[in-house]
C-alpha cells in the first residue's frame, strides 16, 4: 500500500517561515562583495509580519549597499535555539521611499544615523525572498530527550521537521 504524504501548501510554507523567523531581533545577511568574497552581516529584524519581502535599514556607505548595486543575489537566515532555523535566498534592491522608512523607523536607528530619517546616509534594503530552507526543532529539552534515547534504544533521534520551500 502506498502512503502519500501531504505537502504543505504555500501558504502554510508561508507561516512555518514567519513563525521561524518571528522575534528573532538579528538575522545574518549575505552577499558577495566587491572582491568577490562572501560576506555576513549582522542586520536588525523588523518586527512586521513576513509576506515574502524583508526590509533592513543600512548605511549608504556600507560594503553591504555597495554590493548590492552590483549583484542583488542574497541570503538571509535566521537563528534561534530551541526553535530551529530558517535560511533565505532572494534579491535585494535598494529602495528610497520615505513612507516605508517611517514605517520601518526604530529609535535604535539613531545611534547609527544622527540625522534620524531624514539622514543622508539612511538606505532602504528591500529582500524579495524566492526560497527557503527550514528546520523547526522540537525544542531543547526534546532535543536532550532524543539523545539519551539512541543511547538506550539505539533508534534513530528525532529533532523537527524541515522542509525547502519556493516561494
Amino acid at each position: 500500500m502506498t502512503q502519500h504524504v501531504q505537502q504543505p501548501t504555500p501558504q502554510e510554507d508561508l507561516a512555518t517561515i514567519a513563525k521561524l523567523i518571528k522575534g528573532v531581533h538579528i538575522a545574518m545577511l549575505t552577499f558577495r562583495n566587491a572582491a568577490g568574497h562572501l560576506h555576513a552581516q549582522p542586520m536588525t529584524t523588523q518586527e512586521k509580519d513576513f509576506d515574502g519581502v524583508l526590509w533592513f535599514v543600512a548605511s549608504k556607505e556600507s560594503d553591504l549597499v555597495r554590493s548590492v548595486e552590483q549583484n542583488m543575489a542574497v541570503n538571509v537566515s535566521y537563528s534561534e535555539s530551541g526553535r530551529g532555523y530558517v535560511s533565505l535566498y532572494g534579491n535585494a534592491e535598494l529602495v528610497t521611499d520615505q513612507a516605508k522608512l517611517h514605517e520601518l523607523w526604530n529609535d535604535i536607528y539613531q545611534s547609527y544615523f544622527p540625522g534620524g530619517e531624514q539622514d543622508p546616509n539612511v538606505q532602504l534594503i528591500k529582500v524579495t525572498v524566492h526560497g527557503a530552507h527550514y528546520w523547526e526543532s522540537d525544542g531543547k529539552l526534546n532535543n536532550i530527550l532524543q539523545v539519551a534515547k539512541t543511547f538506550v534504544t539505539g533508534e534513530k533521534p528525532h529533532f523537527g521537521e524541515g522542509g525547502s520551500v519556493k516561494l
